[in-house]
């Protein structure tokens, strides 16, 4: 299998368990990153709006976002709202890596411009293959849209 390009991909997650699984499925399908992984919706903000703590992080987007629904301070909902919102962020492929399986979340986050909507299966290994998966496609067959 080819070797994907090195890329920034942004994580958004409040478990430690689930954080660890998806990095390990991300590197098990060659899909090689920088992965920045932050543990709360409010640090996703930060980061993106380059405030707060990453008052002065350095130019450019993440190629791939990973995010979370359910998670402390501010949830992924409010994170996706910003996301696409924001001119410069917009165009960046959202996946969804979440336990809830309403359909109402499912709606809201397509509703705000999701590209995936995945349910974390039960079986940890189960969640690395998913995310790695979600990796490849994204990043290694998924055509981009111009910036």
């Amino acid at each position: 299998m080819e070797v994907i390009e090195t890329v920034e991909i942004l994580l958004v997650e409040d478990n430690v368990l689930d954080a660890e699984l998806t990095m390990r499925g991300l590197k098990s399908g060659q899909v090689t990153g920088n992965v920045t992984w932050l543990k709360d919706g409010q640090q996703a903000i930060d980061y993106l709006l380059r405030t707060g703590a990453h008052a002065g992080r350095g130019p450019g987007e993440p190629r791939l976002i990973l995010l979370d629904l359910k998670m402390p301070r501010v949830d992924g909902i409010e994170v996706l709202r910003l996301i696409k919102a924001e001119e410069r962020t917009r165009r960046i492929p959202v996946v969804i890596m979440t336990s809830s399986q309403e359909e109402s979340d499912m709606v809201r986050s397509y509703d705000l411009g999701a590209n995936s909507y995945l349910v974390k299966p039960i079986a940890f290994e189960a969640l690395s293959d998913i995310a790695r998966q979600a990796g490849l496609y994204w990043l290694g067959m998924n055509r981009g849209s111009p910036r």
